[in-house]
């Protein structure tokens, strides 16, 4: 096993409050995406929803994953502006949050 070099994983894990609109999901959603082209550090971004049938999500019901180059890009983009004002918005969507970090680790066979 090799840890990536570099490589840094942002994953949030996401549970709606009751009653968000879908349309304001994709609002949120889409603003979360927008953050790739204002934040450098952040090199891409991707997202979906539980489809697991072993159901055991605990109620959350969005994924968001981000890649950074390092540990330091992650603190850069927590700290930048566009950041802030976003995350503002969208966790007081959010009736519960996970969020972790890390750096993955590619099994060779």
């Amino acid at each position: 096993m090799e840890e990536a070099k570099g490589l840094v994983k942002h994953v949030l894990l996401a549970k709606f409050k009751d009653g968000t609109p879908p349309d304001k999901i994709e609002e949120l959603i889409r603003g979360y995406a927008n953050l790739v082209s204002l934040i450098d550090p952040m090199k891409s971004f991707h997202w979906g929803t539980d489809v697991s049938v072993e159901n055991l999500h605990e109620g959350f019901t969005h994924v968001f994953e981000s890649t950074f180059e390092s540990v330091e890009g992650i603190a850069e983009y927590i700290a930048h502006p566009a950041h802030v004002e976003f995350a503002n918005v969208f966790l007081a969507a959010l009736d519960k949050v996970i969020v972790i970090d890390y750096k993955p680790t590619q099994v060779k066979v």
